[in-house]
């Protein structure tokens, strides 16, 4: 629980000091890292005509107004993904940004309304190269404070260790008691198997739905246990900006980095298929409006650079998080320079 005093009281800020320095030497120690790979450190502007596109992703809207008057809904972005890609379509070959991101509806001991999401690209590399560097990353991260573990609540993983890396499908069937392969995507067999496992399930839950309360309710806690685990292979339909493994078109090119049962990192083989993405987008908004009653614009402008874009892998990693389970510090706030005042305990 988070103490009642403010951040800036000098008790406070005095017990929280070694998380934020921990959090400079962690922040230092990434961008040496790639420096020393080549990459090219850019800065995406945070306003977008798009937030991003994924059904359960919520963003903060605001309005720009011109020089004449005229008023523009804007938002701020839920990742710098957009802008990114523009830049590797602009020419850019390997990117990497440090960059405050915002999602709304997001408070918790893990999660944030405003945080920093490190989000690299290489153009021609496969995806399992990105996930290398996630491994290299979090061995920097715990070696810039001499970490000997990543640690959350009473769990650790051993940032050194050789990566565990399992499919979606294995740890379903390990994890859930669920054989994800021989249900495929039929939703109400998938509701039975869920519901067989104690899982609940609503009757207007789509497959999706189910899915995701089964990931996080029975793999998530068993990922990145004693070592850092990689989960890989998603169902395409779980991965709205993954292109589609050649050899298994039913699974998408998308996998997580998971330390302490701790979600990290989202990676992909990036789809650079522009008008597939309409769809994939069209789809996930279909989904907001169902669910929440809303829909964000989808970017023109984000579909013709995609249009250009080269084949390239990605990275998004949660800083915030990377530095809690390294300093291991109990709650997100403790590695905040400044928290954001949600007005929470107000009622």
């Amino acid at each position: 629980m988070n103490d009642p005093s403010p951040y800036w009281s000098p008790d406070r800020h005095h017990d929280r000091r070694p998380f934020l320095l921990a959090r400079n030497r962690i922040t230092a120690a990434l961008r040496a890292w790639f420096t020393a790979e080549g990459f090219t450190e850019v800065e995406p502007s945070a306003l977008q005509v798009s937030p991003g596109n994924e059904a359960h992703l919520h963003a903060f809207g605001t309005e720009m107004i011109g020089p004449d008057g005229r008023r523009r809904q804007r938002y701020l972005h839920t990742s710098p993904e957009f802008a990114c890609k523009k830049l590797l379509a602009a020419g850019e070959d390997k990117i990497v940004a440090f960059a405050r991101v915002y999602r709304n509806r997001e408070q918790g001991p893990l999660h944030a309304p405003e945080f920093t999401m490190v989000e690299w690209y290489r153009t021609g590399a496969a995806y399992e190269t990105v996930m290398a560097d996630c491994s290299a990353i979090v061995t920097a991260a715990a070696r810039a404070i001499e970490a000997p573990s990543l640690s959350w609540r009473d769990r650790s993983a051993d940032p050194i260790a050789p990566v565990q890396r399992i499919t979606v499908a294995a740890a379903f069937r390990q994890f859930a008691g669920i054989d994800l392969a021989a249900i495929g995507g039929d939703r109400d067999r998938l509701a039975e198997a869920a519901r067989a496992q104690g899982h609940r399930v609503a009757a207007d839950d789509s497959w999706s739905d189910i899915f995701s309360r089964v990931l996080v309710a029975a793999v998530e806690p068993n990922l990145g246990l004693g070592r850092i685990a990689i989960l890989c292979d998603y169902p395409v339909s779980e991965a709205a900006l993954a292109r589609c493994k050649p050899s298994q078109p039913h699974l998408a090119e998308r996998f997580e980095l998971y330390a302490c049962g701790v979600e990290l990192a989202n990676g992909f083989g990036e789809l650079t298929d522009a008008d597939e993405q309409r769809r994939r987008f069209e789809a996930e908004m279909h989904e907001k409006q169902r669910v929440y009653g809303e829909t964000y614009p989808i970017d023109a402008d984000f579909l013709a650079a995609l249009a250009k874009m080269p084949p390239a892998s990605g990275v998004a990693l949660g800083l915030d998080r990377l530095v809690m389970l390294a300093a291991g510090a109990p709650h997100i706030d403790n590695v905040q320079w400044n928290p954001v005042d949600t007005g929470l305990e107000d009622g």
